[in-house]
């Protein structure tokens, strides 16, 4: 087996095993599907059936398009090819309409793009230095990186079984940063700026693009000290990437620009009226902030500091449009959140800027803005996890500390999923999974840096261990308990909960390797 991945290389090797990933996405096929089906076979319908300048003002499904307008294209194009499995999806009255063709040509679109993600993988491969000497394909660098990219569960889980298109998205995301590695900046820049008009949530990692570019790209040359030389400025650099950006953008919106319908667009895609946290609290901040004020508004009422019938009753949380207020603590607003995260994000660029390091300073500093706007967002997804956790891979294989930083923000943000498949049929195949990818993740990085010490601190390795009785109390013990009707919202809570702590503690722990001092590390 040695000899034979000795001859064949690791990326071959690797390749094999994600056909055997495809093999897994065909039997994912038959399980149930998400609203997701629906929300994206609404947006094939209004894209095939209805002119452009009806598509941001379609709203017979609860489930507008709430998308930039170059996905809304993307979309176009794969309705073309999914007449030809069942015509009646692309009808806009069908509404919930999920016939066994329907859902084949869903789940067949989302293998077939990615495609794009295993390209970007291998690209990421490729700019990770294996070990001189290392003769066993399977301990290196690289092929370590592509088994935790190919196979990593939380995209498997959310786009295979519950289904979206963030393997395409991500796709993108990647080949972006291994341009960057490689030097391409343009190439780089073009890829950012498609993906942010196939998805806005990527604004969450554009301050570190836009520094990075401006301070690496279009000043040439540092002075002795490592500070910025002004006189190095180039304005055919800055013109170029401004060209870049502006040709994108005038090619997702110009068309709506046209039409005068801008001002609709983006309230379709910032729709600030909608909850402080989704309807699953995403592991972050407001999580922890939201059940403190439970808490409080629990021990006033008992006390008798507060009256239950003065409290509000309103949701802090919204899957759609739903204002909120919170009942002791100050209520949170959407300016508060983007202060919030603009300040947790502002160490971060702030270093690329004056202390620069490169490439991989820069992916460093696109991880903290990802986490920055997980933990302090307005209306933060359960998935946006994920924007940390596939770059942080490329990380997780040359260097020791990145590597347990990795293994405690996977296995928090990949638990924190679980809630999105909640039927009993799910449970085994979600369970299984996970331990399949976190044993291999813990065993592969292990031996990677084995003789170098532990990859987890004892706290750590504690709290890990106490996800498994998270996991246990929520999707088994209590099921079959009473409060299975009273508190129905329990387990989503201990899970939103306990991973937050995880979250925060991983981002933390990046923004302490961002600023050590060079010269200084911390690991052996």
């Amino acid at each position: 087996m040695r000899a034979l991945t000795s001859c064949i290389g690791p990326w071959c090797v690797a390749r094999c095993l994600s056909d055997l990933l495809l093999i897994c996405h065909w039997v994912c096929v038959s399980v149930s599907h998400s609203t997701d089906f629906e929300v994206h076979r609404n947006w094939l319908a209004i894209t095939h059936s209805l002119p452009v300048s009806r598509w941001y003002h379609e709203n017979t499904s609860e489930w507008t398009l709430d998308y930039p307008p170059l996905f809304a294209w993307f979309e176009l194009g794969l309705s073309h090819a999914a007449r030809h499995f069942d015509p009646d999806m692309l009808l806009v009255e069908n509404l919930n309409y999920a016939s066994p063709s329907t859902v084949l040509f869903q789940r067949l679109s989302v293998i077939f793009t990615d495609l794009l993600f295993i390209y970007a993988a291998r690209e990421c491969c490729r700019c990770v230095q294996d070990q001189k000497g290392s003769r066993d394909v399977l301990n290196r660098p690289s092929f370590v990186l592509a088994v935790l990219l190919l196979w990593n569960f939380g995209l498997l889980i959310v786009d295979h079984i519950h289904f979206q298109y963030n393997g395409f998205l991500f796709g993108f995301l990647l080949l972006s940063v291994a341009k960057h590695l490689q030097r391409q900046h343009l190439q780089g820049a073009l890829l950012f700026s498609v993906l942010l008009n196939l998805k806005h949530i990527y604004l969450y990692v554009a301050p570190a693009y836009g520094v990075y570019l401006l301070r690496s790209y279009c000043f040439t040359q540092d002075n002795k000290d490592g500070s910025v030389s002004w006189s190095s400025f180039s304005p055919l650099r800055l013109l170029a990437l401004g060209g870049i950006v502006a040709s994108v953008c005038a090619l997702s919106f110009g068309p709506f620009i046209a039409m005068g319908q801008l001002p609709q667009v983006l309230s379709r895609l910032f729709p600030f009226k909608r909850g402080l946290c989704h309807a699953y609290w995403a592991p972050n901040i407001w999580a922890l902030y939201n059940t403190l004020d439970k808490i409080l508004a629990t021990l006033g009422v008992r006390l008798k500091l507060l009256q239950e019938a003065g409290l509000p009753r309103a949701s802090m949380t919204g899957g759609l449009v739903q204002e909120f207020q919170h009942s002791v603590l100050p209520s949170v607003t959407p300016s508060i959140t983007l202060v919030c995260t603009l300040l947790s994000i502002l160490p971060a660029v702030a270093s690329i800027w004056f202390r620069p390091r490169g490439a991989r300073g820069f992916l460093r500093c696109l991880l903290l803005c990802a986490l920055g706007s997980f933990v302090f967002g307005w209306h933060v997804h359960e998935k946006a996890i994920l924007i940390a956790i596939l770059p942080l891979s490329i990380l997780a294989v040359e260097n020791r500390e990145d590597a347990g930083i990795f293994l405690v923000l996977t296995t928090t943000g990949h638990y924190s999923l679980f809630p999105l498949l909640f039927t009993p049929a799910e449970l085994p195949i979600k369970v299984s999974l996970m331990l399949l990818f976190t044993i291999y993740s813990f065993t592969a990085l292990r031996k990677l840096y084995s003789g170098r010490g532990s990859l987890l601190r004892p706290l750590e390795s504690v709290y890990l261990l106490g996800l498994v009785g998270v996991a246990f109390a929520c999707e088994v013990a209590f099921p079959l308990s009473p409060w299975q009707q009273k508190l129905p919202f329990l387990p989503l809570l201990a899970t939103s909960v306990y991973c937050s702590l995880g979250v925060c503690y991983s981002f933390l722990r990046l923004y302490a390797s961002l600023l050590r001092p060079p010269g200084k590390p911390k690991q052996p």
